[in-house]
C-alpha cells in the first residue's frame, strides 16, 4: 500500500557502504521527476549526480546532517551516502527561483520515493553552501543549487511515534542508537469548522 511505501520512506542518516548506487539508478530515479508538476510547467529543474568516489569524497564535507543531534556522529564514520543528487535551478529558464522551490520539494520527494520502493533511502539536507557546492563541482553560475538529496541503502533503524501531550515534534535517538521521529496526530493537523 502507497501509506506503507511513505512510512518506510524517512530521512535515513546512515547506510551501508557496501551498496554503491551508479549513474543508471541515479538516472532512473531523476526521470521520474520529468512526470511531476511543475510551476507554470516551466520545468527549470536540472540535476547534477555525485557517485564517483572522488566527487564523494569532496561533497560529503560540504553537507551538514541532523543538526539536533549534537551528541552523535553524523552519518556515522562509515555509514556515509553511496550518491548525492543535486536539485538545480537554471536561472535561465526561472529568472527568480522562489516561485519554483515547492518544485524543488516535489521532485526531491518523488526521488526518494523512488528509492524506497526499491529499497534504498536517503536525506534531504538543505544545510550546505551552495557556492561552495557550485565551486566544488563546477556548476555553472545560471545553476542554482538549491537542495542535495544524500542516497544510499539504509541500515539503521527508524521508528514513527506519536508526538508527546505538548506536541513536541523533535527527533531523537534512543540507548540503542535507533532514531525515534514523533509526527502530529492527524486530529491535530486537520483545521475543520465543527460539523453537526
Amino acid at each position: 500500500m502507497f501509506l506503507d511505501l511513505l512510512k518506510k520512506n524517512r530521512s535515513y542518516r546512515s547506510f551501508s557502504q557496501n551498496e554503491e548506487i551508479g549513474k543508471d539508478k541515479l538516472l532512473e530515479w531523476i526521470d521520474g521527476t520529468r512526470f511531476t508538476p511543475s510551476t507554470m510547467n516551466l520545468q527549470p529543474l536540472k540535476y547534477r549526480m555525485v557517485f564517483a568516489p572522488d566527487e564523494l569524497e569532496k561533497v560529503r564535507p560540504l553537507t551538514k546532517w541532523a543538526a539536533a543531534l549534537k551528541d552523535w556522529t553524523i552519518p556515522p564514520i562509515g555509514h556515509h551516502a553511496s550518491a548525492f543528487i543535486i536539485i538545480l535551478i537554471d536561472n535561465n529558464i526561472a529568472a527568480k527561483s522562489e516561485p519554483f522551490l515547492k518544485d524543488v520539494g516535489i521532485c526531491a520527494h518523488t526521488i526518494l520515493l523512488q528509492a524506497s520502493e526499491q529499497g534504498f533511502g536517503g536525506c534531504l539536507i538543505g544545510n550546505f553552501s551552495p557556492e561552495k557546492i557550485a565551486q566544488t563541482l563546477q556548476i555553472p553560475d545560471f545553476l542554482e543549487p538549491a537542495l542535495i538529496v544524500a542516497l544510499g541503502k539504509p541500515d539503521e533503524t527508524i521508528t514513527l511515534t506519536d508526538a508527546d501531550e505538548n506536541g513536541s515534534t523533535k527527533y531523537y535517538r534512543d540507548s540503542a542508537g535507533n532514531h525515534i521521529v514523533p509526527k502530529r496526530l492527524l486530529k491535530d493537523i486537520v483545521i475543520q469548522k465543527n460539523e453537526k
